[in-house]
Parts: C-alpha cells; sequence; structure tokens
C-alpha cells in the first residue's frame, strides 16, 4: 500500500516537471487546434469569403496572429520543426491523395507528369541557382561569398511544387480533370528529384568538388530512391492487401491496416533514405482494390472519412505552424536577392511548361492549349516542403537565415498572390472546369467499352500500344494476383452474379417474412417465378455499389476474345470471309459481307 501510494503522488510531478517540453508543446498545438477551428468553420459558411480567399490564406493569417500573440505574451513561438512535419504533418495528406487517386487521368498522362516532375524540376532547379550565383556576383548585392554549390542547393530546395499547396488550391477552384492530375501528379512525383538534388549539392557543398563520378553517382541515386521507394511501397500494399483476406471475422481492425501498413512503408523508405512520399503513394494505388474487395462496406466508410479527417487536420496545422515559423523567425533581409528569387521562381516556370510543352504536344493526341499551360505555369505553387528542406539546413550553415527568409517570401507569394488571383484568372479566361456530377452507369459502360474495343483493334493492327498492355495487365492481375490476394468467396463467383443473388436471396426472405411465399428456405426460390413487389428507389449506398460493380465486370465473360495478331493471321481469309455475287446487294453500290459464323455485315 504505501507504494501505490508513493506510487501515485509521484506520478503527476513526473509528468509535469520532468516531460514539461513535450507538456508545453502539447498545451500550444492544442491551442493552435483550438483556435484554428472557428475560422476552419466559419470559412465555409461564409460564401463570399471562400469566393475571394483560399482557406491555405486565412490559416496562414491565423498563424501569424497565433505567433504574434505568443511572442507578445513573453513566450518563444514553436516553429515547423522538420521532424514534426515529415513524420507526422506530412503522410497524411500523401496518404490520402495516393489512396484516392484517380488511376485512368494519372497512367493516362504519365508520361506529361514524369516530363513535368523530373526534367521540368531540375531546369527550375539549376536555373535559378546558375542566375543566383550570377546575382551574388554582383559587388553591389554584398552577398559575394555565396558559392554556386550553395545557390544550386537552394535553387533545389525552391524549385520543387509542392503537393500540400496544390491541393489546398486546386480542390477549390475545381480545375478541369487533365490540368489538375497535371500539376498534382507533378508535385506528387517531384519528390524524389528534390531530395536527390538536396542531398548531392548538401554533401558537395561539404567536400567542395564535384567529379563526373560524382555526377554519375547522382544519376544512379535518383533512380534507386524513386523506383525503391516505389518498391517499398508496392510490398507494403501487397501485404495489407493479403492481410485482409482474413479479416473477415475482425471486421473492427480492418482500417487499422491500412493505416498501419501505409505508414510502415513510408517510414520504411525513409529509414533506408528513399523517397517517402514515393512509397505512401505506390502502397495506396496497390492495396485499394483489393482491400475494398475485402473489407465491409463500414470499414471502407471508416477508412475513407478518417482519411479525410486526418489529412485535412495535418494541412490546417501545417499552414498554421507557417505562420507562427515566420513569426518565430530569426531572418535575414536582402531585398535583392529576395525579390530577384521570387521572380526567378516565375520566370523559370513559365519557360519551363512552355519548352516542355511545345515537345509534349508532339507525341500527345489531346494537346495542352495555350490556357491549360498558363495554369499549369501559374499553379506551380510552393509550401511546407521547401521551408522544412530549408530549415534541415546546418545552423552553421552561412546562408540558412537568408535562405528560409527568401523561402518563406516565396511561399507567401506563390500561395497569397498565386492562389487569391487564379480563380478570377481561370474564369477570366474561361477555362474547362471539372464535371460536378458523377458520370452516369450508361457512360462508364461505354467508356470501358471503347477500351475493350480498341485492344482488338491494337491486336489486329499488331500495335502494341497502350490498350494493349492495359489488358495484359488486368488478365495477369485476374488470373494470378486476385486469387492471392481476394478472399476466396469474392474471387470465384463475379461480383455481378454474387450480387445479384445477394438480392435475390435477401428480397425473397423479405417476401417470406411479409407472407406473400409459403415458408421455404430462400435459396431454393426462383425469383423468375415470383410475381415481384414494387421496386423501392435505389438508395445512393446501392448505386455506388452497382456501378462499381458493374465497372469491374465488363466484358467478364468466362470465354474473353484473343487479341494475337498471330490467330488472324493463321486465318484462312478466303474461308471465312466470302462475298457472294449472287445475292442482291441491300442498296446500290453495297455488298453485304458474310462470315461462316451466319453474321452478316
Amino acid at each position: 500500500m504505501p507504494f501505490l501510494q508513493e506510487l501515485l503522488i509521484s506520478t503527476p510531478t513526473l509528468t509535469l516537471y520532468e516531460y514539461g517540453p513535450w507538456c508545453t508543446a502539447d498545451r500550444y498545438v492544442s491551442i493552435i487546434t483550438l483556435t484554428t477551428s472557428s475560422p476552419h468553420l466559419g470559412f465555409h459558411l461564409i460564401p463570399r469569403l471562400s469566393a475571394v480567399v483560399p482557406e491555405s490564406c486565412l490559416l496562414i493569417v491565423v498563424g501569424l496572429l497565433v505567433g504574434g500573440l505568443i511572442k507578445v505574451i513573453g513566450e518563444e513561438p514553436p516553429v515547423l520543426d522538420s521532424q514534426l512535419f515529415f513524420l507526422c504533418l506530412l503522410p497524411p495528406i500523401i496518404l490520402d491523395a495516393g489512396y484516392f487517386l484517380p488511376i485512368r487521368p494519372f497512367t493516362e498522362n504519365v508520361g506529361t507528369i514524369l516530363v513535368f516532375a523530373v526534367i521540368g524540376t531540375l531546369w527550375n532547379a539549376f536555373f535559378m541557382g546558375g542566375l543566383l550565383y550570377a546575382l551574388c556576383q554582383i559587388e553591389s548585392v554584398g552577398l559575394s561569398g555565396v558559392d554556386l554549390l550553395a545557390c544550386l542547393l537552394f535553387g533545389s530546395i525552391v524549385s520543387a511544387v509542392d503537393p500540400v499547396a496544390v491541393l489546398a488550391v486546386f480542390e477549390e477552384i475545381h480545375i478541369n480533370e487533365l490540368v489538375h492530375i497535371l500539376v498534382f501528379g507533378e508535385s506528387l512525383l517531384n519528390d524524389a528529384v528534390t531530395v536527390v538534388l538536396y542531398n548531392l549539392f548538401e554533401e558537395f557543398s561539404k567536400v567542395g568538388t564535384v567529379t563526373v563520378l560524382d555526377v554519375f553517382l547522382g544519376v544512379v541515386c535518383f533512380f534507386v530512391v524513386s523506383l525503391g521507394g516505389v518498391l517499398v511501397g508496392a510490398i507494403y500494399g501487397f501485404l495489407a492487401a493479403f492481410t485482409s483476406r482474413f479479416t473477415s471475422h475482425t471486421r473492427v481492425i480492418e482500417p487499422l491496416f491500412v493505416f498501419l501498413y501505409s505508414y510502415m512503408a513510408y517510414l520504411s523508405s525513409e529509414m533506408f533514405h528513399l523517397s517517402g512520399i514515393m512509397a505512401l503513394i505506390a502502397c495506396g494505388v496497390v492495396m485499394r482494390p483489393y482491400v475494398e474487395a475485402n473489407i465491409s462496406h463500414k470499414s471502407y466508410t471508416t477508412i475513407k472519412y478518417f482519411l479525410k479527417m486526418w489529412s485535412s487536420v495535418s494541412e490546417t496545422l501545417i499552414f498554421i505552424f507557417l505562420g507562427v515559423s515566420t513569426v518565430a523567425g530569426p531572418h535575414a533581409w536582402n531585398w535583392t536577392f529576395v525579390i530577384t528569387t521570387v521572380i526567378l521562381c516565375l520566370v523559370s516556370r513559365v519557360l519551363g511548361v512552355i519548352g516542355l510543352t511545345f515537345i509534349i504536344n508532339k507525341f500527345r493526341i489531346v494537346k495542352l492549349t495555350k490556357k491549360d499551360q498558363f495554369i499549369v505555369a501559374y499553379g506551380g505553387l510552393r509550401g511546407a516542403i521547401a521551408f522544412s528542406l530549408g530549415y534541415l539546413l546546418s545552423n552553421s550553415h552561412q546562408m540558412r537565415n537568408l535562405f528560409l527568409t527568401a523561402i518563406i517570401t516565396v511561399i507567401f507569394f506563390t500561395v497569397f498572390v498565386q492562389g487569391m488571383t487564379i480563380r478570377p484568372l481561370v474564369e477570366l479566361l474561361a477555362v474547362k472546369k471539372k464535371k460536378e456530377s458523377k458520370p452516369s452507369i450508361n457512360e462508364e459502360i461505354h467508356t470501358e467499352f471503347l477500351d475493350h474495343l480498341l485492344t482488338g483493334v491494337e491486336g489486329v493492327c499488331g500495335h502494341y500500344g497502350h490498350y494493349h498492355w492495359k489488358e495484359k495487365l488486368n488478365r495477369f492481375n485476374k488470373t494470378y494476383v486476385k486469387r492471392w490476394l481476394i478472399a476466396g468467396e469474392n474471387f470465384k463467383e463475379p461480383e455481378l452474379i454474387a450480387f445479384y443473388r445477394k438480392m435475390e436471396l435477401k428480397q425473397a426472405i423479405m417476401m417470406v417474412e411479409s407472407g406473400q411465399l409459403p415458408s421455404v428456405l430462400p435459396s431454393t426460390i426462383s425469383m423468375q417465378n415470383i410475381q415481384p413487389r414494387a421496386i423501392p428507389r435505389v438508395s445512393k449506398k446501392r448505386e455506388e455499389e452497382i456501378r462499381r460493380i458493374l465497372r469491374a465486370n465488363l466484358q467478364n465473360n468466362k470465354q474473353k476474345v484473343s487479341y494475337n495478331k498471330g490467330i488472324w493471321l493463321k486465318l484462312n481469309m478466303s474461308h471465312y470471309l466470302t462475298v457472294p455475287a449472287n445475292r442482291e446487294s441491300p442498296r446500290p453500290g453495297v455488298r453485304r459481307v458474310r462470315f461462316e459464323s451466319g453474321l452478316s455485315v
């Protein structure tokens, strides 16, 4: 008993005094979260405010006010620590974006996205770094001690488009799907380039010399970081899908595995110095189709809304901390360097988009118009990733404070000026916006049918294009992968038939319970021999389920058509295709073509 009393008495003292800094940090986070709740709600309740000011701008202003209030009362405002950002705040936003990534638009434009993400980021980094180094050589600027590697390091930090800022602004203006996926996909995939350039230039700055071998190893490092992150994410995605096969008796833990494996993929990639963002995207994209086939609808709803809530809270805290960190400082101001940095960000972005689009349009069927190019260039927003990378610089770096001040200025300019003016510009230029209503089931079925038809056309022509490899991947997925990753009952029977049996059984039970049928086993009742009652109105939840099933099972017959060109070449066309001369044509000048199977064209 004395031991228990001593333990109970000493525990609060230990928590309050020995872990005082943690309590202080938690107190600031709690105050900031509570303070932002009211503006966050009021923003969506006042249409006039939300139509003019993006939510990210409002949150930064609130952060500035909170930071100023903390400084007025004599406390030191908290700074957006890099470990807090990369380990706690950034993963939920990337996981939400990767898990609900629109696969079809992304895969159709993946080539354009990679060009913007890789070549465009490299162009921005070297263009800005080289011109800033030339600026620093002017004696009147007062920065003659800055070398080329330091300027290239700074250029690599501010060159990347930020996914958090892009999400915050583009979701409010409802831009068309093509432009949105180009800018957002670029912001997700340029992480590998940014990480590699940042690490390379930081190491080169310490060494002082760069050889040809170092440049070659840097290129190899880029592929290792990017592809390694994708591989790690895919492995954890398959593990999450395989684990969800065995959760039918414990539905309550199904969402836990999705979050657990995703975060493990991110941490594993960061531990091996790979791209954690690429790992999260790959994990979300890989696991989603298999996990959703195994988990219950309630678990799917939990995953969806928890991810949305988690990412929204993280996004709010990021912009709030940006405002608070601006007040916290320290800052080193140089008018020439800061203003030139902002101008070069705009110029390099515009030149990069115009030059790359000129080349890309030569290979695209759907060309990027001048309006699309303008929105892509104007939507290259910078955000918290650039600030966190600048904050990671060692305190001994002579230009750290100046770099942080310039980074914050660029972030504020892109978020406030570009973010607030992009909506009026979209309206002024009459840029096509995203369709608010979802496509009908008829539209989705015809879209899938056209994909099926174009796959056959490619097979007949011998052109192994996008649709051919998509069909090969789908067949491999259905033949081998789903057998291991989807639960047995869901895999053996097509979803459309299983859903029909489920509805048939449910309606039969309801009719038995209402007394319309004799009390027999519902499974022996054929719904074809029953006069059904009036069909109730289909709910939105059921409509979404029917839509998903029809989309997944389109053209999913037991006997599939083979599109191998060799089969067509082996056929004796003169035997299978006949043009009878003794038949009258249905119209003058038109000859009927008859196949051996009896079909006529």
